[in-house]
This record gives structure tokens, sequence and C-alpha cells, in this order.
């Protein structure tokens, strides 16, 4: 695996962030909070981590659910998978949401979501009349039906 060097700052008592197994591609991400925060049904709200990253040019990170926290609790992030840029320096943020029927609560310390650093390709457009046809063509949203 190629590792890529990452400048972090860490203002929250928690440990940096880390992976859980040598072939994971996701390092868990915790809550950096004062207090417990209580999610109602269908309640969003953005948890603060404490985390404040240096990410090479060429690079990003992508901010996923926890499956986890989503299978057990109904909790899972929006804006999913968020993308953090290499020019942002402020702190990072998760934006969860309880999609289950009950009240979650998000503990300080508590893993609410996991951080991939990923290679990032730039699109050079290149403007063009039509394009070359293909077996799919316009099919989308289902096409292939349900089987």
């Amino acid at each position: 695996m190629h590792e890529v060097e990452i400048k972090i700052i860490n203002t929250s008592a928690n440990d940096l962030p880390q992976y859980a197994t040598a072939g994971a591609a996701g390092m868990d991400i915790r809550a950096a909070l004062n207090h417990s925060v209580t999610l109602q049904p269908l309640e969003r709200t953005m948890i603060p981590t404490g985390i404040f990253l240096e990410i090479p040019l060429g690079y990003e990170a992508q901010m996923r659910p926890r499956s986890g926290l989503a299978h057990k609790q109904g909790i899972t992030c929006l804006n999913s998978p968020g993308t953090i840029d290499s020019d942002y320096r402020g702190e990072l943020k998760v934006i969860l949401i309880n999609l289950s029927s009950q009240p979650q609560t998000i503990n300080n310390g508590e893993r609410i979501a996991q951080l991939v650093i990923s290679k990032v390709e730039r699109a050079l457009w290149k403007p063009a009349e039509q394009l070359e046809t293909s077996l799919r063509g316009e099919g989308g949203f289902g096409h292939t039906g349900k089987i």
C-alpha cells in the first residue's frame, strides 16, 4: 500500500485517527464533544472532531458513514462521502442524521465516521458535438430492472 504523509492537529482528547486493521481503507473518526448530543428521529447535526488536516495537493479526504453505527443505531452521514479538499484548513466536522425511529445519543470519543484518503484526478473538458455510442446508451435509473 502507498502511504502519504499528512500534517494533523488534534485539539481533542481523543487519539489520532487510525486504521483498525491492516486491510482497512478508512480511519475511525471520533466525536469531540463537551457534552453528549441526542438526535431525535430524522434530526441532523454537525459533530466536531477537533481534527485539522493539511492534505497534500493531488489528494482529498472523504468522510464516510460507519456501517456499525448505521446498522445498530440508524445513524449515518449526510453529504456522503463528504469531500475535504486539499486547501481546506478548518476543523473536520461530521454531519450526522438519525434515520431510526428512536432518539440516539452521541458521546464524546465515540467513533462516528471513517476517513478515507484518496488521490484526485482533475477533468480537462473536451467540448464535442456528439459522443460515441455505447451498449447502455441513455439507459439509467433502474433501466436494467429489479432482478
